[in-house]
């Protein structure tokens, strides 16, 4: 059996590493793709990673990620805070939902603390920078394994 794993990112982070590094760092969104899509490989996952700066597209996504049958990884970036056609896609998903924030969000400003994602995720992990990502993966293989 194939497991699948959808990694999908929000709002304008296609601009990492030149958006504001102080707070998100240097490393691209690339190399982002290419270090998770190494490990994503390394533990029998069939990956699919994307970006969008369309809320449309992303509940498209994560629709077909339902229809996979795949687990998800979400940075929803600016999509996290009030916003509830992408909170009622994340609630389709039956696989392990990991929601991603690379900065602590708790830690940022009030606009930045309360996703809206969070309460239909399996796992939340924020704060871990860029390393989020790999972090996530094997929480999802963690957590698949567990699932009937």
């Amino acid at each position: 059996m194939t497991r699948k794993l959808y990694i999908l990112n929000g709002s304008n982070l296609n601009m990492l590493g030149v958006r504001e590094p102080h707070i998100y760092g240097t490393t691209t969104l690339a190399d982002i793709e290419q270090s998770c899509l190494t490990l994503a490989d390394s533990l029998r996952f069939d990956c699919v990673f994307r970006q969008t700066n369309s809320e449309s597209e992303l509940i498209d996504w994560i629709q077909e990620a339902f229809l996979q049958d795949a687990a998800l990884i979400i940075n929803p970036a600016g999509f996290s805070f009030g916003r509830i056609p992408v909170l009622d896609a994340v609630k389709l998903v039956r696989r392990p939902v990991v929601e991603l924030h690379i900065t602590n969000i708790h830690a940022r400003s009030e606009e930045y603390r309360h996703s809206t994602i969070s309460v239909a995720a399996t796992a939340v992990i924020c704060g871990a920078g860029a390393n989020g990502y790999l972090l996530a993966i094997r929480a999802v293989d963690d957590l698949w394994s567990k699932q009937p």
